[in-house]
């Protein structure tokens, strides 16, 4: 006789936990009256269970499946939102550390070239961003420095629109003047009106996505227009400018 290997013993003895019976209705009940808190422990799945229709006679309708196959698309509307909700909340937790991040290295740079660079290039990188412009109205020879945009006057005004501090636009096509090289990039923008001085020339400063709904109207602007003044004031302070 062939001797009976492992896998043959194993496959035996599932082969005969298939074939056991399970429990019958008075077991069931007798374990749920045991273990009265299993189905709140296990309220998943009840979604797995259909209710009993009841026959209520002839021209009469049962609205208990009705009401329970509601309850339970109710239940998962109610899970969505839930996880929205914190997808949302770990989203405004991670940008507020980007914008922490930025700011301390706003704080670091010791020259106004740096600083200048840090707005225009690591900026991007902190933010998770594309493109990060800083426009200023005026002549080139006024500004001449690397990454700067320096666009006529009345710039800002137009863009943003009369007395406008920011702008949302998602879905876009990037604006050289303000992008340059990176204009093709830009699909979605936050513009913000800089407040360096009264004395101080107007100026603008765009955060620029690739992602078209990246930045839209109705989005929130507190942590972007935070950033915005610390960079005014920084340029003000460097500047030497009054405030």
């Amino acid at each position: 006789m062939a001797r009976r290997t492992k896998s043959d013993k194993a496959e035996a003895g599932a082969e005969a936990v298939m074939d056991m019976p399970g429990p019958n209705e008075d077991q069931v009940l007798d374990f749920l009256r045991a273990h009265p808190s299993f189905l709140t422990d296990h309220a998943k799945s009840l979604e797995e269970i259909d209710a009993p229709a009841r026959p209520l006679g002839i021209g009469v309708s049962d609205f208990q499946q009705a009401m329970i196959a509601r309850l339970r698309h109710q239940v998962e509307e109610t899970t969505e939102v839930a996880q929205e909700l914190i997808d949302t909340s770990r989203d405004n937790l991670n940008n507020q550390m980007r914008v922490h991040e930025a700011v301390l290295s706003l704080m670091g740079a010791t020259s106004f070239e740096q600083f200048i660079h840090i707005v225009t290039a690591d900026l991007a990188v902190i933010l998770d961003l594309d493109a990060v412009a800083l426009c200023v109205e005026g002549k080139f020879d006024d500004f001449p420095l690397d990454n700067v945009a320096v666009v006529p006057q009345g710039f800002v005004e137009r863009t943003l629109g009369a007395g406008k501090e920011w702008q949302l636009r998602a879905d876009i096509s990037g604006d050289p003047e303000i992008y340059e090289a990176a204009a093709p990039l830009v699909r979605s923008q936050a513009l913000h009106r800089l407040d360096i001085s009264p004395k101080g020339p107007a100026a603008m400063i765009a955060f620029a996505s690739r992602e078209p709904e990246k930045f839209h109207a109705g989005q929130g602007t507190d942590l972007s227009s935070f950033l915005t003044k610390v960079v005014g004031r920084l340029i003000g302070m460097w500047l030497r400018l009054p405030d």
